[in-house]
């Protein structure tokens, strides 16, 4: 991954760069939006606005800086297997502690085989701890964020009248969209952003502070990797916001997708069906195998759906149990709405892919977005979609097929609602000192500061 590109590949970038510019510009002159330099108005200045151009997305990484090219490389299967060789040769009082995080989303890709998901997870639990991994957990923190999301959002909602920036509000559960807004659209984006963290990130925190001390482990005696579905998660890692500067260690020291872990076993020669079912393991410790459970949505962890359901019940005493979506540009730009007696009281939208949110941003410039929330996800058709186990073999595509399995396979697990899981109260007296506290700010949200473009080479890598 860290060699240099030759000039061949540096050639198929270009051309992949410009083509996806040249069809920016026309979907932009078909929609009626001007291609040409914007102006937006920030503080009482006209300054001129960066294109948006789907070249300056996560598709071609040319948003990414050296360092940030470097730090990803080291996001690779070779350094796990280096960590885990290590800890077989050195003394034990320098060995790392290896934990994995498995994303829900991720799960699925591993059932479809022909197992149920539970079977999958514990053989996939089976898998790692035959490497020489110590935990395994399901990815609890998801329920940390939807119930952060869900508060934040009930309090810019009433703020809404004398803060401009309050809505609409925009999730911040996927690194691509939080990159992209970022850089290429900072001032104008960025204060939307929720400050909640991305489960991946909060669960990196409850693995590195609260485990730790479980444990009677210091941080950086913890490499706590994580298995998820995209490749995007790699950039979340590394992070600066995210590195603890004191220990010298990162929340998430690496992310693997799953198509790595599947490719990993098939270097070792090793099939689903030959492994023993091993239990996940339990974050507070506990004994016993915790059911599987999933959120509410369409296989992205459903932020809206849930901050959607809360906050009708919140602010109008309306308790809704199903949702209908409103198709609008296609498939992976929908929205839903909250009426009462013929007044729209809630207008939420669902916008996947960076086409879609190229449409968002525009709008947004032009003061044209009538929605309060808005989940965004950069990858077309959510999570269980991400290009790190959705790609087809012969790659560029997404396998059909598969994502349809794999929503198949996901929406057989049980709903549980974040309020009513019994761990995260747990936590959140224990870890936190309550829902409310100074600790539970620091340690479950972040604020997205918009940068501005730096224009680097391209990374010496191919995604």
């Amino acid at each position: 991954m860290t060699r240099k590109m030759s000039g061949v590949k540096i050639a198929q970038r270009k051309e992949k760069c410009e083509n996806c510019t040249k069809q920016c510009n026309k979907k932009q002159s078909d929609d009626g939006v001007s291609s040409g330099p914007e102006r937006e108005e920030i503080n009482g200045q006209l300054t001129e606005g960066p294109q948006l151009l789907l070249s300056a997305c996560l598709s071609c990484d040319g948003c990414l800086s050296d360092e940030d090219t470097l730090k990803i490389s080291q996001q690779n299967l070779e350094e796990v297997e280096r960590v885990l060789a290590l800890n077989k040769k050195c003394d034990t009082s320098k060995h790392k502690v290896v934990v994995v995080s498995v994303c829900p989303q991720s799960l699925p890709f591993f059932a479809v085989l022909g197992l149920d998901i539970t079977e999958a997870a514990h053989k996939l639990c089976s898998f790692l701890k035959s490497l020489g991994v110590k935990f395994v957990f399901d990815t609890v923190a998801a329920g940390f964020s939807i119930f952060e999301t869900q508060k934040e959002f009930i309090q810019r909602y009433r703020r809404r009248h004398h803060d401009s920036h309050a809505l609409p509000m925009f999730t911040s559960s996927c690194p691509g969209w939080i990159r992209y807004g970022r850089t290429g659209s900072g001032s104008l984006v960025a204060p939307h952003i929720c400050t909640a963290r991305s489960p991946q990130q909060i669960m990196g925190c409850l693995v590195k502070d609260y485990f730790s001390k479980q444990q009677k482990l210091s941080p950086e005696r913890i490499y706590h990797m994580v298995v998820a579905p995209c490749f995007d998660k790699k950039l979340e890692a590394v992070r600066e916001e995210f590195y603890n500067s004191l220990m010298e260690t990162r929340d998430v020291d690496c992310v693997l997708t799953s198509k790595e872990i599947y490719h990993l076993m098939e270097k070792r020669k090793i099939s689903v069906e030959e492994l023993d079912p091993v239990p996940l393991d339990q974050v507070l410790g506990e004994s016993g195998d915790e059911a599987l459970m999933r959120h509410d949505g369409r296989g992205s962890e459903g932020f809206l759906e849930h901050v959607f359901k809360h906050t009708a019940k919140e602010l109008f005493g309306l308790d809704v149990q199903e949702i209908t979506y409103k198709t609008l540009r296609n498939r992976d730009f929908q929205e839903v709405t909250l009426e009462r007696d013929g007044e729209t009281l809630l207008q939420f939208a669902a916008i996947y892919g960076f086409r879609n949110i190229q449409t968002l941003v525009h709008r947004m410039r032009k003061g044209r977005v009538p929605y309060q929330l808005v989940e965004v996800l950069s990858c077309p058709g959510g999570c269980l979609s991400g290009r790190g186990q959705a790609e087809s073999e012969a790659g560029g595509r997404v396998d059909k097929a598969l994502v349809h399995q794999m929503e198949e396979v996901y929406s057989s697990l049980p709903v549980r609602l974040p309020e009513l899981n019994p761990i995260l109260n747990t936590l959140y007296q224990d870890w936190l000192q309550g829902q409310d506290s100074a600790q539970a700010s620091k340690l479950l949200h972040a604020e997205f500061r918009g940068q501005s473009q730096n224009h680097t080479q391209p990374p010496h890598m191919e995604w």
